[in-house]
């Protein structure tokens, strides 16, 4: 049986225009065992005891006291209810699930791509992976709709001293990308192939939407990467 454990908000960050960084802590205390890149169930229970669940991945590390997940607030079903979310609003958790999990090894050579929100397991991985000093020869790839859609800018900026991380960003959508000077358009093999000479040494981290990881999955397929290396986990 799946007991759902009640959890409170106690933090809501307004990080870009359309993406939350919404924070809970247990009503007990207790801190959920869990590996970076897996992700759990949240549920809101309205007044008549209704529920309604969506999966959120982890953006916290596993040593945080905290569960943090970036969600972006598209006004669907769910997120409904986080529009209106206040500090000590109990929502309800379990986990954690999935098998989209790091191997972090010293030195490895890895390559993470994410799309919109896809970027949160990574989050989890990079935190974690600074909090042991564990560092990789890492790159990340990062697909957004504006500039101005970039989740945690400056701790992103951050990792490139304390980790190494190498990020490259690509902007979709031309509006409203005056003065934006780094890539732009979808991932595909040719973006790979200018900024990772070395695609076929690396294992690749890939999330995102569902056409995003099967279009960026084609992608490195065809610059010869080994399926084996490609580890993938979709939302929506």
């Amino acid at each position: 049986m799946i007991i759902k454990k009640p959890y409170k908000i106690v933090g809501i960050i307004k990080d870009t225009p359309s993406v939350f960084l919404f924070k809970f802590k247990a009503e007990d205390g207790t801190r959920l065992s869990y590996e970076p890149g897996m992700f759990a169930m949240v549920f809101h229970r309205d007044a008549d005891g209704k529920e309604m669940g969506r999966a959120f991945s982890f953006a916290s590390m596993p040593e945080d006291e905290t569960l943090e997940f970036a969600i972006s607030m598209i006004h669907g079903r769910f997120t409904h209810y986080l529009d209106t979310a206040q500090l000590g609003d109990a929502y309800y958790i379990t986990g954690p699930y999935g098998q989209f999990k790091m191997d972090a090894k010293e030195g490895d050579k890895v390559l993470y791509l994410a799309g919109g929100t896809g970027l949160a397991p990574f989050l989890s991985m990079f935190r974690h992976l600074s909090s042991k000093g564990i560092r990789q020869d890492m790159a990340l790839i990062y697909s957004v709709k504006h500039p101005d859609d970039i989740i945690v800018k400056e701790e992103l900026e951050g990792y490139n001293d304390s980790l190494g991380l190498r990020t490259i960003v690509t902007v979709t959508r031309e509006e409203n990308a005056e003065g934006w000077n780094g890539e732009k358009g979808h991932i595909d093999s040719a973006m790979i192939s200018r900024h990772i000479a070395d695609i076929k040494d690396r294992t690749c981290y890939l999330c995102g939407p569902l056409a995003f990881v099967k279009a960026v999955k084609a992608a490195l397929i065809e610059l010869g990467v080994d399926p084996k290396e490609i580890k993938a986990d979709v939302w929506g």
